[in-house]
């Protein structure tokens, strides 16, 4: 006797729609996945800039304007060290520790660690030397006992971004932000108890953070060699360090271009202006860093899984648009905020200090608009092994902060500085774009006969 099936009977069209179904969720879980992940990368980097942001806030309240200058000065030089560790270091780490070296991870992390030490050393040779030859220059304006503090606190902050890093490697930074509550909890408890016992000064500020970022790397090192997972196949010292330097050598060479219109004014204002002058810089550029390490947060998941797409012929294009679309949308709705309530933003932040520098917000408003668009076509291009192309890009920023910076620096003082910056930024944001299309353009024209043909050559 047959049984009666009321099921509907199977054609294309069911399966069609029975695919679609599959994809949805599959989608809708990957969105949910990396917006957990992306979330908590934000929250992580949220802690440690934050925390950092709170610093300069305060001390901008507390210390007098050229001791506020001479942290400024400190905080530029200390932006130069991190930005060439990132270039030799941090970035080749996303790029290998992503793909090649993931399934090695714990011993690669322990080679990266011997190559801190030897930074360590000469972090605390080049910048301890030159604040003592300030010092015997007899400086008074506190700029030789702010590099002594940069000399102390370098290494101890990039030995935490080097833990956290690896957290990323493994698209989860989870336990990162433990490490960030409790560098968080430390910095600011000690600022407040040094302003309590009047011992608050730039050397004392970058001292507190040197303690508090070794103390919570401490913890993240603890968590790591417990519980990192990975072959034990030794991996040679000269091999790691030559393929860093091999791709970092170009990314070095951006960062420095980097460094140039980003922090080269400080200097520059404090030559032309007086030191005064780069507290008042830093002031009015202390609004731009909050938005700006929100999507630095996020880079640090976007290049090693960009990295990864890319080693399996994943198309870039669309991917960098994306990136560029959600910079530029998360940075304009940030500072029309900003600018609607300056007035309030400079009396709470600073209690009515530097509001003679409020005006220029719109252009720094300008260049924060471009400088986070930088990150679309820039993490494409070193996913996809072409470090190179980033620093041609940020090299026209560099020779147009250099050949229209200093004179306009010199003749309009910090309006010329933060002119010169946004104009920068414009221009690098540009170049990258055009190189990135060529780049594409140069890979769609190979013969694609097997994967491998797609990837570029180092």
């Amino acid at each position: 006797m047959p049984l009666n099936d009321n099921r509907e009977p199977v054609t294309s069209t069911s399966v069609t729609k029975a695919f679609r179904r599959v994809t949805e969720i599959i989608n809708h879980r990957r969105l949910l996945t990396w917006t957990t992940k992306g979330g908590m990368a934000i929250v992580d980097q949220g802690l440690i800039t934050g925390s950092n942001f709170v610093l300069s806030i305060l001390l901008a309240r507390w210390l007098s304007r050229e001791e506020y200058g001479a942290f400024a000065l400190g905080f530029a030089v200390f932006l130069l060290v991190a930005t060439l560790y990132q270039a030799l270091l941090l970035e080749p780490m996303s790029v290998f520790g992503g793909a090649d070296y993931y399934p090695k991870i714990r011993t690669y992390f322990s080679t990266l660690l011997r190559i801190h030490l030897i930074a360590t050393i000469l972090i605390i040779a080049a910048i301890g030397g030159s604040s003592q030859i300030l010092h015997l220059m007899s400086r008074g304006d506190g700029l030789p006992g702010a590099l002594t503090g940069v000399a102390l606190c370098a290494p101890c902050v990039l030995l935490l971004w080097l833990a956290r890093r690896v957290f990323y490697l493994r698209l989860s930074a989870n336990f990162a932000v433990i490490g960030a509550s409790v560098y968080c909890l430390l910095l600011i408890t000690g600022l407040f108890l040094a302003h309590a016992r009047g011992l608050l000064s730039s050397f004392s500020a970058f001292a507190l953070t040197g303690l508090s970022a070794l103390l919570s790397s401490m913890v993240l090192l603890l968590w790591l060699k417990s519980k990192l997972r990975g072959s034990d196949s030794a991996l040679e010292f000269r091999a790691v360090w030559s393929r860093h330097w091999k791709y970092g050598r170009w990314a070095l060479l951006s960062a420095a271009a980097m460094w140039i219109p980003a922090n080269t004014f400080y200097p520059l204002v404090g030559s032309f202006s007086g030191v005064a002058s780069a507290g008042e810089l830093k002031a009015l550029l202390n609004f731009f860093n909050p938005i700006f390490q929100v999507y630095s947060a996020l880079s640090l998941l976007l290049l090693p899984y960009a990295s990864r797409r890319q080693s399996q012929g994943a198309e870039p294009g669309s991917l960098s648009w994306k990136i560029t679309l959600l910079c530029i949308t998360g940075t304009v709705c940030y500072w029309l905020i900003v600018i609607l309530f300056q007035r309030q933003a400079f009396a709470i932040l600073y209690g009515g200090r530097y509001r003679e520098v409020a005006p220029l917000l719109p252009v720094v408003a300008l260049g924060s608009v471009f400088d986070n668009a930088f990150f679309g076509p820039a993490i494409v291009l070193r996913a996809m092994e072409s470090p190179k192309s980033v620093f041609a890009a940020l090299l026209v920023a560099a020779v147009l902060s250099v050949a229209v910076g200093v004179p306009a620096t010199w003749a309009f003082g910090v309006k010329g500085a933060v002119w010169t910056q946004s104009l920068s930024a414009v221009m690098a944001f540009g170049a990258a774009g055009l190189l990135l299309r060529r780049r594409l353009a140069a890979l769609a024209s190979l013969p694609l006969q097997d994967d491998s043909s797609l990837l570029p050559a180092q």
